[in-house]
């Protein structure tokens, strides 16, 4: 049995943002039973070196639309990174899934040898589809949204592995 690019990839990303968006929903409902302002928990971080709350949510949706973007071998669409509350957060998610939905399986299955090349920051990246995905986009997206879960845990959210993955 073998795997596509396309399953691999799109509907991953889309089950896991599913997923953030209701923690997400759930931080906003705990905040405000607590009377904790929401700035609180979008400027949180585990250490003082790290992304706040509000940049992991940001940087787990660009892996998201920028690989299955760059996969399908299109320019993926950029977003302003001016949220200041979960309820916008939960709409940059919405766009990044909604945008991930028009791409079809057929852009993105055959890409394992697709060169990719892009610029973050001052770097340039490139690779071929296969080892981008699984080398480089996977890792960094879980990583990002491990860290959106870690940061609410730490403060105090009541989640569980289940919130996590679904």
């Amino acid at each position: 049995m073998t795997i596509s690019m396309y399953q691999a990839s799109a509907p991953v990303f889309d089950k896991m943002l599913e997923n953030l968006s209701a923690i997400l929903g759930k931080a906003a409902a705990w905040a405000e039973s607590r009377k904790i302002d929401q700035v609180v928990l979008l400027n949180a971080r585990l250490a003082p070196d790290m992304f706040a709350l509000t940049r992991q949510v940001q940087i787990a949706c660009d892996f998201a639309k920028g690989t299955c973007a760059r996969l399908a071998g299109i320019e993926p669409p950029k977003f302003e990174d001016n949220e200041a509350s979960l309820a916008e957060l939960q709409s940059r998610i919405a766009k990044t899934r909604q945008f991930m939905s028009t791409i079809k399986a057929g852009q993105i299955d055959g890409s394992e040898g697709r060169d990719v090349k892009f610029k973050a920051g001052p770097r340039e990246f490139e690779f071929k589809g296969l080892p981008y995905l699984t080398g480089f986009a996977l890792p960094n997206f879980y990583f990002h949204h491990a860290m959106t879960y870690a940061i609410l845990r730490h403060n105090g959210l009541d989640l569980s592995k289940k919130d996590y993955i679904g």
